[in-house]
């Protein structure tokens, strides 16, 4: 495949050398195209050391080759990394005052922007509004990463790591029908395409009066990386997207999934899913359902009298959504996959609970996770067990939750598949 990796002056420059080794190791051709800032940062004898390929911001360079023109014509795939704001401002405004901008405005194959930059500058409503132009015209903008800056200063707006870009640009560039992968960075398989999929993501929120709610600590984020995920694979994806934690939300827009439906409580996301799954091959209920919720949430504040302490919230049970999709199956070779978050306790592990929620809930497979101190809800790393709906061992994941989507994916595709040959669900 034919590459150009665009490089604008940003410190994180230096990860983009990184993210050249990845690319050319794999054997794509790879021309580095700078910006004048960002040779100040890596020097052009680095780019075309690593890269066998000319490096220059200059348009009249080479002019017999007409580069301003060629490079964008002639590229499979165009990855900035990192886009500064000033970048990403040229870019949105259609500017052609450099060789990377004006390859910019001549490429016609798939875009992605990585961009990488302090935290105001990123949350400036003028770098925002260049996002979702830049967007709005196909262009593919990752989300930044959170943590350390330039300095003390830490907070959205760094770079994400090299394998990520890798990973991300060359699924765009899949799926827009270029065929490519990195060592280490799995492209993404099309064993899902055509098959329409429902994801639910995310956790309900029960309200005990107009300002308060019962909840839960999940993000959403395993959720959503299992539809990017399966959109990827070449899924038609519902997602239905219970409160997202707003980085998490960031990663939806980012992933171009279109049919999402916003849901609060646990009755909103049931009637979601349900009309959703009418029409799913697959259906994953990944979001942390409420068991309980008042039995009756009053239409104003409750207010704290002095001296007398709070009336009691009577709750009662919600329905048990992934049990009724399992038991009622609207459609016959429908796969059914549920996901458990649990803690060990005197009466077993997590596996244990696990296991028996398995057979309780009837599902086909059921995604075993152990949540607290640390691990499950709000960080980025997930350690699962699949089993199927007997209880039985099928796999074991790890890593981070989208290496963990992949292979779960890896797993419910094979099962959709047999489900699909058969023509029927096994006997209950």
């Amino acid at each position: 495949m034919r590459i150009v990796l665009g490089v604008s002056g940003g410190v994180a420059a230096y990860k983009a050398v990184l993210l050249l080794r990845l690319l050319r190791e794999q054997g794509h051709r790879v021309r580095v195209v700078p910006t004048a800032s960002a040779l100040r940062f890596v020097g052009a004898p680095t780019w075309e050391a690593l890269s066998g390929e000319p490096a220059t911001d200059q348009v009249f360079e080479d002019v017999e080759h007409v580069p301003h023109v060629a490079l964008g014509q002639g590229a499979d795939l165009v990855v900035v990394a990192p886009a500064t704001a000033d970048l990403l401002a040229r870019a949105a405004s259609g500017r052609a005052d450099d060789l990377l901008t004006s390859t910019l405005l001549t490429a016609r194959c798939p875009v992605v922007m990585a961009p990488a930059m302090h935290t105001e500058m990123w949350e400036h409503a003028a770098t925002q509004a260049n996002v979702a132009t830049l967007r709005a015209r196909g262009v593919h903008v990752i989300e930044p990463a959170s943590g350390r800056l330039t300095g003390a200063d830490t907070g959205p707006g760094r770079l994400p790591e090299p394998e990520e870009i890798a990973r991300v640009a060359l699924a765009v560039a899949q799926d827009s029908g270029d065929a490519g992968g990195v060592p280490g960075v799995a492209a993404p398989r099309r064993d899902l395409a055509g098959r329409r999929v429902v994801v639910s993501a995310g956790g309900t929120r029960e309200p005990i009066d107009p300002v308060r709610f019962i909840g839960n600590r999940s993000s959403g984020r395993q959720g959503v990386e299992l539809a990017r995920s399966a959109r990827a694979r070449g899924a038609h994806v519902t997602l239905v997207a219970a409160n997202l934690a707003p980085d998490v939300a960031a990663l939806v827009r980012d992933a171009g999934l279109e049919d999402v439906v916003a849901v609060e409580t646990t009755a909103q996301l049931r009637e979601a899913v349900r009309a959703a799954a009418t029409s799913a091959d697959v259906v994953v209920m990944a979001a942390a359902v409420a068991d309980f919720r008042p039995a009756h949430a009053p239409g104003a504040k409750i207010k704290k009298v002095p001296g007398r302490g709070p009336e009691p919230i009577t709750l009662v049970e919600n329905p048990d959504v992934l049990a009724e999709l399992a038991h009622d199956r609207l459609r016959a070779d429908q796969v059914v996959v549920g996901f458990a978050a649990e803690t060990g306790d005197a009466d077993g592990s997590v596996l244990d609970h696990g296991r028996a929620k398995a057979r309780r809930k009837g599902a086909d497979l059921l995604v075993v996770n152990a949540v607290g101190e640390g691990r499950g809800f709000g960080v980025d790393a997930n350690d699962v067990t699949v089993v199927d709906g007997s209880g039985e061992l099928v796999a074991t994941a790890g890593g981070t939750k989208r290496e963990v989507a992949d292979a779960v994916w890896d797993v419910v595709a094979r099962v959709a598949a047999d489900r699909a040959d058969a023509g029927a669900v096994p006997a209950e």
